[in-house]
This record gives structure tokens, C-alpha cells and sequence, in this order.
């Protein structure tokens, strides 16, 4: 019988995640159309990052939010060019966490120094600095915006740069968060 309702619950919640799909692709337009969602959620294992201050952290400190995390470098033009877009996000849907992860060799001074140059006042970041949680996540090139449930399980990707303050950006989280 436990088999019975793991199975009917796991066919249930496939079927609600493709409609789901459905009705959050109608929505994307522009370059929310590079974003690819799953049909199921995807786990990620528990990688050890660091703060700005060397303590640390872990995408488990987010469970329980919706986030959108972001994977870039100072040394990445198009990161750079599509960070405003986050941090207006992050002010214009306080219910998401915007979370940049700088990967790779990223000074930290580089980092605060391109936050003050950008006027990023409202995203944290984390660092990832021998880049283990973008190998284990597949993230081949930079910039990569991973969306997470509240699980902290993937839920839709995107690769490359994207205005996330645009109003497709917004409806599309929008309708993601709202389905959960």
C-alpha cells in the first residue's frame, strides 16, 4: 500500500510540474525564452561555500525560499552587464532571494569593489571559490541562473545573460512561486 500512494503522489506531482511548465512557458518572452525548466525537480548535494568575511555558508541556509541563484565572476563582462538586473529584481520581489555566487578566483576586494562601482547595495554573495558547486551543478560557462524551490532543488535554468527585472522575468517567477 506504501508503495502504492509513494507512486500515485510521485505521478501527481509529475503531472502537476508539467502543467506547471506549461503555464510558466507561455509566459516567458525575450530572453526569459533561454530559460529551460525541468519536468522534475533536481537535487543538489550540500556544497561548502564562503561569505564575503571567509565563513561558511550554504545554499542550505536558503531552504524554505524560493531563490534565484546566479553564477558569475568579476572577470565576466556579460555577468557584470546583467547584475543591475538582479539587484532590481531582488527590490522589486522581496519574497525571492537573488543570491550571486561568485565562482572561481574571485578576490573579494574585486568583488566589493565591483559592487561599489554597480551601485549593489542589496545582493549578498557567496563565494565558491575552487568552483565545487558550479562542477557539480554542470555549470560549464558564466553567467548561469539557477532557479530553486523552496526545497533547495532546481527547478528551471537559464545560460547566459538576461535582464531579470523584465516584466517577463517577473511573471515567470512569479507564476513559478505561485504554484508552490
Amino acid at each position: 500500500m506504501r508503495m502504492f500512494v509513494a507512486a500515485l503522489y510521485t505521478a501527481l506531482a509529475l503531472g502537476a510540474n508539467a502543467a506547471m511548465a506549461e503555464d510558466v512557458a507561455s509566459l516567458r518572452t525575450g530572453d526569459m525564452k533561454k530559460l529551460a525548466l525541468h519536468e522534475a525537480p533536481v537535487g543538489i548535494a550540500p556544497v561548502e561555500l564562503l561569505t564575503m568575511e571567509d565563513a561558511p555558508a550554504s545554499l542550505t541556509d536558503y531552504r524554505g525560499k524560493w531563490v534565484v541563484l546566479n553564477f558569475w565572476a568579476t572577470w565576466c563582462a556579460p555577468c557584470r552587464a546583467e547584475m543591475p538586473s538582479l539587484a532590481r529584481l531582488q527590490a522589486d520581489m522581496p519574497g525571492l532571494v537573488v543570491l550571486p555566487v561568485a565562482t572561481g578566483r574571485n578576490e573579494p576586494a574585486a568583488i566589493r569593489r565591483f559592487y561599489d562601482e554597480a551601485g549593489l547595495s542589496n545582493l549578498p554573495t557567496l563565494r565558491d571559490p575552487k568552483s565545487a558547486l558550479s562542477r557539480q551543478m554542470g555549470v560549464m560557462g558564466l553567467p548561469v541562473t539557477v532557479i530553486l524551490n523552496p526545497e533547495g532543488e532546481e527547478v528551471a535554468r537559464l545560460i547566459g545573460d538576461a535582464e531579470w527585472d523584465s516584466d517577463s522575468a517577473k511573471a515567470v517567477l512569479s507564476a513559478l512561486t505561485a504554484n508552490h
